[in-house]
């Protein structure tokens, strides 16, 4: 009786702390310079006090599910996540040709595009459960592309990462980035060739970063999203999700943040 006494014990106060914790997630409207943008905050309630807060950059389908799910996942870990609309309007597109135009526009005009980055960091940090002094930002995909080039233009961030990001060719002059920067890209990703993924690694050589690239071999674009298998098939596209570089990227990124807002513990 004892024994069961114990073992009784032990499950109820494992199933009241799982009770306690419960992640909030919430829909959350801010401007940039007139143009409405529709995001998702995430944060675990049972988690006292002020913690880092992270910014998630959706892909170029638009601010959807996929971004709300990585959201939560962050909430999960214990930070204040804020998965953010690029497009304005939360605009979505269901074809590649549509998504293509509105990652265009946006990364055809940089400046636009850090002036509505720069909006979803004052929200986040505006937040009562987030530490204004340590944020980060990542990416997917097109949203790759916005974290490194932020990084590059100098955004005051603690770090970024980019998963299957298409990777800036270019820099700003006199780029020097301060925040830490890491790259997961698949090894067969022919949206970024090995040409240009010599071209980013110089770009970081020659603007002092503090970066790492993680190749996985053998692995296609979008190879985090669940989803990608479908949109490949529907489309004619290369997509296609790969669970072991999903699951080695996210635990890869639990340590890179770990480092970058813990230094003293590493």
């Amino acid at each position: 009786m004892k024994i069961l006494s114990l073992f009784l014990i032990v499950v109820f106060s494992f199933l009241t702390i799982a009770a306690s914790a419960k992640i909030v997630g919430k829909d959350v409207e801010y401007k940039s310079d007139g143009t409405t943008l529709k995001g998702y905050l995430a944060y675990d309630d049972s988690v006292k006090g002020k913690r880092p807060g992270v910014l998630v950059v959706h892909e170029w389908w638009g601010h959807n599910d996929y971004a709300r799910t990585r959201a939560n996942k962050l909430a999960e870990l214990g930070y204040t996540a804020l998965a953010v609309d690029m497009y304005g309007d939360a605009q979505n597109a269901d074809h590649p040709e549509k998504a293509g135009e509105l990652a265009g526009s946006v990364l055809g005009n940089l400046d636009v595009a850090e002036k509505r980055f720069q909006a979803g960091i004052d929200l986040l940090k505006e937040q009562p459960t987030v530490n204004p002094e340590y944020i980060a930002a990542i990416g997917y995909c097109f949203g790759g592309a916005v974290v490194l080039n932020m990084a590059l233009r100098g955004v005051d961030l603690d770090g970024v990462a980019s998963f299957h990001g298409l990777l800036p060719q270019e820099a700003p002059e006199n780029a020097k980035p301060t925040a830490d920067i890491i790259v997961f890209h698949g090894g067969d990703d022919p949206f970024v060739p090995k040409e240009q993924l010599d071209a980013f690694k110089k770009i970081m050589e020659d603007t002092g970063a503090n970066y790492e690239i993680i190749v996985y071999p053998g692995v296609k674009h979008s190879f985090t999203n669940p989803d990608a298998d479908k949109y490949g098939k529907k489309f004619d596209l290369p997509l296609v999700y790969n669970e072991d570089a999903d699951k080695k990227s996210w635990e890869q990124t639990q340590a890179f943040l770990n480092r970058i807002f813990q230094p003293e513990n590493n």
